[in-house]
């Protein structure tokens, strides 16, 4: 069995262990047994981390020396790619991510990210002349300036830990705000690897903090409450968005929530490779545990019979094609807890329970070893009335709904409490343009188009978040933008 390296604390430049030395077990997704040990820090450990992320903002010139920040966050995107295999093995067995997700979103995709994120920084205006104007009798100058926020608390998922962190750490250094990582409890090692590197290049003290513990609520909730924290960064499940929203309330945190999704596919009967279409849209990559997956499958109902029996077809042959840690083509492993496998599992329940028609799976898969394993799984005969089309399931389960026409289905396709991402498929390119104009959705690809990189801003409408990351507009997230007006 594997065991990965103890992760320690990183406060105020110093890797140290918690209060009193306490840990807790890092359990792997894969066989439900310990492969690490982490930091459980106390309310004085995180305390002390606000405590020099405060001082290192507000009394060092981190916030203005732009050349001496983009230098060192640099050092530290080079030592991030210089440990690609430290960080392959804590996303497989930490994270119990198959080899083929390690390639994409887990490690890879993220690592090939970071020098974008800097050609953005390259380019932030932070100065902007406004001329001059006569107002109210006065003659002035005018100037845009661009600052740091300030003191930034990160809380990251589980479900992409490394992805997240870099979309969102990176460019808050860059911005010049010092920054709090609290990883979730079920991911710490993939945040306390960057405590590591950061002390390794040699961050200026209070600059960066990494602070673990098992507890979901204690250390996230001091971030979000502290009147030291400016803004808190967040992804992670709608219902605790809404928490955030309401403990930052009293400070009037500056917040950015990514959050949950239920996002709709629509082929429309015009597409030229139906089939395909309707087979890629099975739920599997990373077992279906991702904010942006498309769970909804919205078909023609003159055509549903021909999808019913590709999906029927596609989910019996992919039934052989996942569960193995070492293929490298595999991008489906376990769920992350035994907690999770029994949520989804009360989904499926309810699925069946509606009387939506379970195609295929919705069975613990203990065959596949010790792990929390669901086998992938697909509901027809849905409406999207029922709980599994509503509710975010977060685990391999996909759910297809008729459609009568192309109204219908961007009613149903809006007919969502979240709006995340989403996809059109059709023969006529002006026809599927017009339909994801329409989509009340933060992302949507057209024909298989990718709506989600490096250089494009990333977030949802409605209860799928508020503010957007990554791109130029994930950047402003962390900055503050200050009027400067001088009598001419």
């Amino acid at each position: 069995m594997t065991m990965l390296p103890e992760g320690q604390l990183y406060i105020d430049g110093t890797l140290r262990g918690a209060e009193g030395g306490k840990t807790y077990a890092d359990i792997s997704p894969w066989t439900g047994e310990e492969i690490g040990r982490a930091p459980d820090a106390s309310a004085a450990d995180m305390d002390e981390a606000i405590a020099a992320a405060r001082r290192a903002f507000d009394t060092t010139d981190w916030p203005e020396d732009h050349a001496r920040r983009r230098e060192l966050v640099l050092k530290l995107g080079n030592a991030l790619k210089a440990n690609r295999e430290k960080l392959v093995q804590i996303a497989r067995h930490e994270v119990g991510s198959p080899m083929g997700a390690v390639h994409m979103a887990q490690v890879d995709g993220p690592l090939a990210f970071i020098d974008d994120l800097f050609a953005i920084f390259d380019a932030i205006e932070w100065e902007r002349p406004m001329g001059e104007k006569v107002v109210w009798g006065v003659n002035s100058t005018r100037l845009l300036i661009k600052e740091a926020a300030g003191v930034v608390g990160v809380i990251t998922p589980w479900n992409v830990p490394f992805y997240i962190t870099v979309g969102k750490v990176i460019p808050a250094l860059l911005a010049g705000c010092t920054v709090i990582v609290k990883p979730a409890p079920d991911t710490p090692l993939m945040g306390t690897i960057l405590g590591e590197l950061a002390a390794e290049v040699g961050f200026p003290a209070g600059v960066l903090n990494v602070v673990t513990g098992e507890d979901p609520v204690l250390l996230g909730e001091m971030l979000v409450t502290d009147k030291r924290v400016d803004l808190i960064s967040f992804t992670g499940s709608t219902g605790v968005g809404k928490r955030i929203m309401e403990k930052g309330a009293d400070t009037l945190k500056r917040i950015f929530l990514e959050l949950g999704g239920k996002s709709a596919a629509i082929v429309l009967e015009d597409t030229p490779d139906f089939a395909t279409a309707v087979a890629q849209s099975i739920v599997c990559f990373h077992a279906g545990q991702g904010c942006a997956t498309i769970t909804r499958l919205l078909v023609p109902r003159s055509r549903y019979d021909e999808a019913v029996a590709v999906l029927q077809a596609t989910y019996a042959h992919y039934d052989t094609m996942w569960g193995d840690p070492e293929d490298p083509t595999n991008v489906m492993g376990p769920v992350i807890s035994a907690r999770q496998r029994d949520r989804i599992m009360s989904y499926i329940e309810s699925g069946k329970a509606e009387g939506a028609r379970l195609l295929h799976g919705g069975n613990i898969r203990t065959d596949k070893g010790d792990g929390f394993f669901i086998e992938p799984t697909c509901f027809v005969d849905v409406t999207n009335e029922m709980k599994i089309a509503r509710e975010e399931i977060f685990g391999p389960v996909l759910v297809v709904i008729p459609f009568e026409d192309e109204e219908d289905a961007i009613r149903i396709a809006n007919d969502s409490d979240y709006g995340l991402s989403g996809a059109v498929r059709s023969g006529d390119p002006a026809r599927a343009m017009r339909v994801a104009r329409r989509i009340r959705t933060g992302t949507v690809g057209i024909n298989g188009g990718v709506s989600i990189a490096s250089d494009l801003p990333f977030g949802g409408y409605k209860q799928s978040g508020v503010g957007k990351e990554w791109g130029l507009e994930g950047f402003d997230e962390y900055l503050e933008t200050k009027s400067i007006a001088i009598a001419a």
